[in-house]
């Protein structure tokens, strides 16, 4: 093994705020997004949104990239490496295993959804889809069947196997890319990837923005569908107040806004690490911010929603199970592509574009644990990334395989994408608002900044955002862990226990990271000892 595998770095400034802005544009942007304001008071739910945005997205974006820098400058890239030496002990390490092991578990499942995206777009191209006809009942048992939702193992069998072929390439092609490195790897896809992005997504925006209105129902026409979107709705008997007042709406919000920035989950910690020390954070992370910002309210926030209103209705959008972030993006959207002229071209570049932006996340997700095996055993990327290859094709063939309901899928989305990252999120902002301190975290926020830091963003990181933080955890987990315990322990006869099976998939590879971390520690101790003595 070799004891100093090569420092990886970024080539440009511009690289890694696109690479940045990739790993926080994906399916919850053009897909979770419109649903999740549909279902929460509609224009209301910007109410939240923007504060949740204001309170914890700059504060925890601000934190993520100067405590990434911060820990890069003293020789570490992954999270439990930047936590032991910001905390100065080896417990540290293990405070930081949630930024790797969230990461990696969340890209078991979102690497099949990746591959549906382009199955989709290749289909839509080809024609397949459009055969389809305007059935929505058809639309659906298509997109479920083809998913594996009926049945355990479907995917594996000769009729639902196709997929997996869309999955292998996905896959192929993310460890491809990471095994290239931050510069030639990441960083260059994205440089291609993101304006291409963009440019599918303006031409899917500006076919939307010029759809007639439908003859048979003049009332479903843009102006009326934008409205659907953006009107603020209030709970029916209720009044804006009490749609305001709900935790639930606001619990919806600020997890859009982990989804929506990527913070909380240590990627940007990790990819902050590679910058050298007087490389901008503050004007570096809004840019990105903003940019995400652009692709989810405007181009998310009036593509999906407004076309999917034209053609069916407000009834149809009325009902959640319709515009959830799977049955919006792959049987809502079919409808209407269905129905709406050159539907199978838009249908083709909505859904490259939904490719596009899944791979930019989901290469994200696997630089943390590349780093941490690189710096924490002193291996080369090569091994590196033969053992997450074979930790993540491990995780992505159980959840394929346990397809029926989406249960694994469902399971490991809930305490990875929702539980878990309140917990890191708050870690966060408590080591850089309190351990690093006021005044230190301030400087390491400035330091080479191009724009100018107000000194109260401290006062909010220190109390504002925890608490923040805090109180919607603790709503969160009155209204949601009774009904996530109830749906892993109420198994049907004759099912097997799939969700407390994924529980304990989750443990094995907590496990894992844990037993690489214990070496790490054991590693990274021998400099320690030669500094002190």
């Amino acid at each position: 093994m070799s004891s100093s595998p090569h420092k990886d770095s970024w080539n440009t400034r511009f690289g890694v705020i696109l690479a940045v802005t990739g790993s926080a544009v994906g399916l919850g942007n053009f897909l979770r997004f419109p649903g999740q304001a549909v279902q929460n008071g509609g224009g209301l739910f910007m109410v939240p949104y923007l504060i949740a945005f204001l309170i914890v997205g700059i504060p925890l974006a601000w934190s993520e990239w100067a405590l990434g820098r911060y820990g890069g400058q003293l020789g570490k890239n992954s999270a439990p490496g930047i936590f032991r030496v910001l905390l100065r002990r080896k417990s540290g390490s293990y405070v930081g295993m949630l930024g790797t092991v969230m990461p990696v578990l969340i890209y078991t499942y979102y690497v099949l959804l990746e591959g549906l995206c382009l199955y989709y777009a290749w289909h839509y191209l080809s024609g397949r889809i459009p055969a389809l006809g305007n059935d929505t009942g058809e639309v659906t048992a298509f997109a479920l069947n083809t998913l594996g939702y009926f049945e355990n193992g479907h995917l594996f069998t000769p009729e639902g196997s196709e997929l997996l072929l869309f999955v292998g390439f996905c896959f192929l092609l993310n460890f491809a890319l990471i095994y290239r490195g931050l510069s030639r790897g990441i960083e260059k896809f994205c440089l291609y990837a993101m304006p291409l992005l963009v440019i599918c997504a303006f031409l899917v925006l500006g076919r939307v923005l010029t759809l007639p209105p439908n003859p048979d129902t003049p009332d479903q026409n843009l102006i009326n569908g934008l409205g659907f979107m953006w009107n603020p709705v209030q709970e029916e008997g209720g009044s804006i107040f009490q749609t305001l007042s709900s935790p639930k709406v606001w619990v919806a919000a600020t997890g859009q806004i982990f989804f929506s920035l990527s913070v909380g989950f240590g990627l940007i910690l990790t990819y902050s690490s590679y910058l050298k020390k007087d490389d901008d954070v503050a004007l570096s992370s809004l840019t990105s911010v903003a940019g995400n910002g652009f692709c989810e309210v405007v181009l998310g926030g009036m593509i999906a929603i407004p076309a999917a209103f034209i053609f069916l209705g407000p009834v149809f959008l009325s009902d959640p199970g319709n515009t959830g972030t799977f049955s919006l993006g792959f049987m809502t959207l079919p409808n209407v592509f269905n129905q709406m002229p050159a539907g199978g071209f838009f249908g083709f570049l909505f859904f490259f574009l939904l490719f596009l932006a899944a791979v930019t996340s989901s290469l994200s997700m696997l630089q943390p644990a590349i780093a941490l095996l690189e710096e924490g055993l002193g291996i080369t990327r090569k091994p590196s990334v033969a053992i997450l290859g074979f930790v993540t094709f491990t995780g992505a063939f159980f959840v394929a395989f346990f397809s029926k309901g989406t249960n694994a899928l469902d399971t490991i989305d809930f305490w990875m994408a929702n539980f878990f990252i309140f917990i890191f999120a708050t870690v966060q902002t408590l080591i850089f608002g309190w351990w690093i301190g006021k005044d230190k975290g301030y400087e390491a926020l400035s330091a080479g900044a191009e724009v100018r830091v107000p000194k109260g963003i401290m006062h909010v990181i220190r109390y504002v955002s925890p608490t923040f933080l805090l109180i919607i955890f603790f709503f969160w987990c009155r209204d949601e862990l009774p009904k996530e315990i109830h749906r892993m322990t109420n198994v049907a006869p004759g099912e097997p226990p799939v969700a407390l099976i994924s529980v304990g998939f989750i443990f094995m590879v907590i496990a894992f990271f844990a037993f690489v971390i214990a070496r790490a520690n054991r590693r990274w101790q021998e400099p320690e000892q030669e500094t002190t003595s």
